[in-house]
Order: C-alpha cells, then sequence, then structure tokens
C-alpha cells in the first residue's frame, strides 16, 4: 500500500544557497533535519517510480500535496480569498449560487425510529391498563390508546452471519431399538445456510469490500467459524440462481434515455499470462469477456466497465462487466439489445475515444466536471484566470441544482437552462476563445491545454442546452465505479473470469437497488426464495417492483386458500 507524506514545508533555493556554505559554517540541528526530510522525500519518491510507475497525479497524493476540487478549497489553496467572488448571474427569484440554504430547526442530530426500518419491531401492551378502562388517577374519566406509542430502541451486536444449534432429542426403544428423532422447528431444514447467509456474504464482499478472509476471521472470533471457500461457493451457486434477474437488467438498460459509461483498471491473476481470444465481433451476452474489437489481441490489459441507464420511468440500473473490452465496447453489447424502434440515447462518458460504443448510433455528451478538473489542476499557476472559468461553470451547477430541487420535466430544465444557463456558457466561449486568439495564454502551457479542451469538445459538453435531459457530468457513472474500486482496494484482484462475473453480477444488482433506494439484503433474499417464479417472469421481479409482486402472490394465495 503507498503511503502519503506529510508536506515537507521548505525552500529549496535557500537549502541549496546554505548548502554552498557548509565549509565555512557546519549545518545545523534543524537544518540537518531538514535536509534529512528531503533526502528521504527523493528517496521514497524514486522508489515509486521504480515500482509503480506512478503518474503525476500519483505523485501529488503520495507527496501530500492532493487537492479538494471544491471552488472555495481551490481558491483557497491558490492564495485567493473565496469569499471575495463576482456577483452571480442567476435567477433573482430564487437564492444565488452559493448561499446558504435555509434549514427547519435543528433536532438532536439522532436517528428516528422510523429510520429503523429493518429492525424487528414488538409491541407492549400496558400491563394493568385497556382501552376503555377507567383512569386510575382521576377515577372519572377513560384510559384510550394513543395514535403513536412510545418508542424504546435497543442495539445489540451480533455476528454478521449467525447460526442456532437445534438438538433434537432422540428416544430409542430398549427392547426393538428403534429410534425416535424430535420434529425440528417450521422452516428448518437440512440445508445448512438459507437465503439469508448468500445475501449477507454477497453483500459484505460485493457491496461493502469486505474480503472473503476478514469476514472469516471475524466469524471465527465470534465462535461461527465459516470459511472463505465455503462464502465463495454459497455466492457463485446463489449468482447462477440470479442469472436471470441480471439477463432482464440488461435488456431494460439497453431502453433508457441516457447511458453513462465509464472503466476502471481491474486484476484478473487467471488474465494475466493469457492472450486474449481472437477477434468475434459484439457478443449477444455482454457479460462475457470476450473479445469485441479488431485489436483484441494485443491488448494485455483488464478493465472494469460501469454502466449507468437511466430509463424512461425514471429507474437507474447499474451494470459492472470485468474483461479486457473497454466500456464502450461494453455498451455496444448492451445497446445491441435495443428495440430497433427507439431512437438513439444519449451517451455520457469522458472524451475518451474508447468510451464511445462504435460503430452504434448515440447523442453523445461529454463530462463538463472532467473539463472542470483540468482548470483545478492549474489554479495555483493561473489563479485569476481559473477563477473566472470555476466560478462560470458553478452558475451552471448552481442552475441544473435549482431545475433538480424544483423536479422540473426534461423538456421544462432545458427551457430554464437555455434561458438562464446559455448566456453563461457563450460569454465564457468567447472569452476562452479570445485568450487563445489573443495570445493571453501560452497554448502548451497548463491553462492553454485546459483552454483547449473544452473548446475541442464544447458541443458535446454543452449537449444540456440543445437536448432534453441531458446530463452536465458523468458523476454518476464514476460513483458507481466505487464499488470496483473498492474491490480493488480490499480483495486486490479476482481470481479468475468466473470469480469476475460473480462479481460484476451482485455489484450491478446490488447498485441498482441503492440507486432506486431499495434494501438490497431483502431484494436478494427474496429473489433467491421465489427463484422459480423469478426465472419464469424476471420482468416481475425489478428491484423497483418485486415488493408489488409479493403482495400478488400473497393476495392470491389467500383468496384461493391453501392447497388441500
Amino acid at each position: 500500500m503507498t503511503m502519503t507524506l506529510p508536506p515537507i514545508d521548505v525552500d529549496l533555493s535557500a537549502l541549496a544557497t546554505r548548502l554552498d556554505h557548509v565549509p565555512e559554517r557546519p549545518l545545523s540541528l534543524a537544518e540537518c533535519q531538514t535536509l534529512k526530510a528531503v533526502v528521504h522525500m527523493f528517496a521514497d519518491v524514486l522508489r515509486l517510480l521504480d515500482e509503480q510507475g506512478a503518474t503525476i497525479a500519483q505523485l501529488r497524493a503520495f507527496l501530500g500535496w492532493a487537492r479538494s476540487e471544491k471552488m472555495r478549497e481551490v481558491l483557497r489553496q491558490a492564495g485567493l480569498d473565496p469569499q471575495t467572488t463576482s456577483a452571480p448571474r442567476v435567477d433573482e427569484s430564487r437564492p444565488a449560487t452559493g448561499q446558504a440554504r435555509q434549514h427547519p430547526d435543528p433536532g438532536h442530530g439522532r436517528h428516528g425510529a422510523a429510520a429503523y426500518a429493518g429492525a424487528h419491531k414488538i409491541a407492549i401492551a400496558h400491563a394493568a391498563l385497556h382501552p376503555g378502562d377507567a383512569c386510575p388517577g382521576c377515577a372519572t374519566g377513560k384510559v384510550y390508546a394513543q395514535q403513536e406509542p412510545r418508542r424504546l430502541i435497543r442495539i445489540v451486536g451480533q455476528a454478521p452471519l449467525a447460526a442456532t444449534v437445534y438438538a433434537l432429542e432422540r428416544l430409542r426403544c430398549n427392547l426393538c431399538g428403534e429410534v425416535f428423532t424430535a420434529t425440528p422447528p417450521e422452516g428448518v431444514g437440512p440445508e445448512k445456510y438459507d437465503a439469508t447467509s448468500a445475501s449477507m456474504i454477497a453483500l459484505l464482499k460485493y457491496g461493502s469490500g469486505l474480503p472473503f478472509h476478514r469476514l472469516e476471521r471475524l466469524q471465527a472470533h465470534l465462535a461461527i467459524p465459516l470459511p472463505a471457500s465455503t462464502q465463495w461457493e454459497i455466492v457463485a451457486e446463489t449468482a447462477t440462481v440470479l442469472r436471470p434477474t441480471l439477463d432482464e437488467l440488461l435488456r431494460q438498460a439497453a431502453q433508457g434515455d441516457v447511458l453513462h459509461n465509464d472503466d476502471t483498471h481491474m486484476r484478473v491473476l487467471g488474465l494475466r499470462h493469457e492472450a486474449a481470444p481472437a477477434a468475434s465481433g459484439t457478443e449477444e451476452a455482454p457479460i462475457d469477456p470476450a473479445n469485441a474489437g479488431s485489436d483484441m489481441a494485443k491488448r494485455t490489459g483488464v478493465f472494469t466497465s460501469g454502466i449507468v441507464s437511466q430509463t424512461q420511468d425514471g429507474h437507474r440500473i447499474a451494470l459492472f462487466f470485468t474483461g479486457r473490452r473497454h466500456a464502450g465496447e461494453n455498451l455496444a453489447a448492451v445497446l445491441a439489445r435495443r428495440a430497433a424502434e427507439l431512437g438513439p440515447p444519449i451517451q455520457m462518458s469522458d472524451a475518451l475515444t474508447r468510451n464511445l460504443p462504435e460503430p452504434l448510433q448515440v447523442i453523445v455528451a461529454n463530462c463538463l466536471a472532467h473539463g472542470r478538473r483540468r482548470f483545478v489542476e492549474v489554479t495555483p499557476q493561473f489563479p485569476a484566470q481559473c477563477r473566472h472559468v470555476l466560478e462560470a461553470l458553478g452558475e451552471i451547477y448552481g442552475h441544473d441544482a435549482h431545475a433538480r430541487a424544483e423536479g422540473m420535466t426534461p423538456e421544462a430544465r432545458l427551457q430554464y437552462h437555455q434561458a438562464h444557463s446559455g448566456p453563461v456558457m457563450t460569454a465564457l466561449h468567447a472569452w476562452l476563445t479570445a485568450q487563445l486568439a489573443e495570445k493571453q495564454v501560452e497554448p502548451n502551457s497548463g491553462l492553454g491545454k485546459a483552454i483547449t479542451y473544452l473548446l475541442k469538445h464544447w458541443p458535446a459538453l454543452t449537449l444540456f442546452l440543445r437536448q432534453p435531459g441531458a446530463p452536465l457530468d458523468n458523476s454518476l457513472c464514476e460513483r458507481a465505479l466505487k464499488k470496483a474500486i473498492l474491490h480493488r482496494k480490499n480483495a486486490l484482484f479476482y481470481k479468475t473470469m468466473n470469480g469476475a462475473q460473480v462479481g460484476d453480477l451482485f455489484m450491478s444488482l446490488i447498485h441498482t437497488c441503492e440507486l432506486n433506494g431499495v434494501n438490497p439484503f431483502d431484494y436478494l433474499t427474496e429473489l433467491q426464495r421465489h427463484a422459480e417464479e423469478m426465472a419464469r417472469n424476471p420482468a416481475e421481479w425489478m428491484p423497483w417492483n418485486y415488493r408489488e409482486t409479493l403482495a400478488r402472490a400473497s393476495r392470491s394465495r389467500s383468496e384461493t386458500g391453501p392447497a388441500p
């Protein structure tokens, strides 16, 4: 694991001048410590470059120079006063961008009883009184039940996977030798692990980044052993059962109006020394790691691609694919399932060409946050110019937040952006163009490259001013990829492609639940308990409608009565 060094506050030019005079005057203890710190830092940087081939961004983080991208922090670190901002050009009928929102009176800050929806609830009746009884206080009135009972919350610690040992009494006849065993409780069968065990293991591993071996140690500490090999067997078997659900998610994601995609590096040990398979074109099942591009045979990298689809019904579907494919190739495999009568969707990503789903037609939108980040990185060198750009983009995000808070339709949001964000972006484009045309900025400098990036991708960066529903940035997909990054940081790798596909399946189901405000533990459990019904009609078992399906099945059973 790469550590982060604390920043060293030293004037290198002054230190070099001081070293020139060492023969005349020896270094003091403080000067020796400063020099020693600089030498150690230099040695660590050389080691990092030799072992990992670090990028500039990694070196900045290693040296403790990583910065927040919030405009207030960016300006402060550049030596500017974040309070003296130019007057925002926004609608005066709402609070200005950056103005503190008005909150109701603060409470105690703790979660109320309603927040514990997953807790076991027990109703306790009064020991001596019942509704309608005479009041023991005044002996005249009668007591009645209040609408809301008083609630007490008790939280206890327990193992992630608990166990119950049922000791079934056995009786043996002393004459014939026949043995009679007690009947186990209802629902307790010969299976050692039930559906909730698989759900919890999958949620800890692929939703929270807890590797199998760490859960094994934790369970051993609590005297409920759960070997890592057993955990893998459980999730692998469960993944086979849940496969129809993922296939339906793929089908519905392909019909989305807006699709975000991006990828991140991943390690799969089984692919380290294997050549990529021969080119075979885009396949029907995009989760298959097979080849989808003509240069696949030369490709050595392994990636996890994230795709987030926003459907017409307002649902969000997250999909993960691990293999040698790039994000654009995986998106093309998903869009191959798109209905022919639907028009091209909006595709949001950064400006990398490998994110485009060639040869399928999409409406390309690029991430405004990526363009903004380039100015954040060079703000210390060009504070005044970068401040101008950051404040202009801050207004755009302020307008978008207002549209979101008002619940505007895509068409109303487009009109609002055209009226309020359009003039800001037009002025910003003119200013950026003038900086290069009037030679105010060196084109090869950091600021010049940042300006060139915005101007080069301006149509895709400003699609939100022309297309209803076009997002501003790709943050939705970048947040989704944190699932894969968390796994990479904690488990370090997948051993085989089969393990990677199991991880992709559970991450897709878990994060889709999170995006739609659904309890992923309950969802995975119900899918296993109703595996046959789900396999017959997976569209009825999506995260946003499985509860209605369960309710219909319950009503049907109550109407027909118990089976004879």
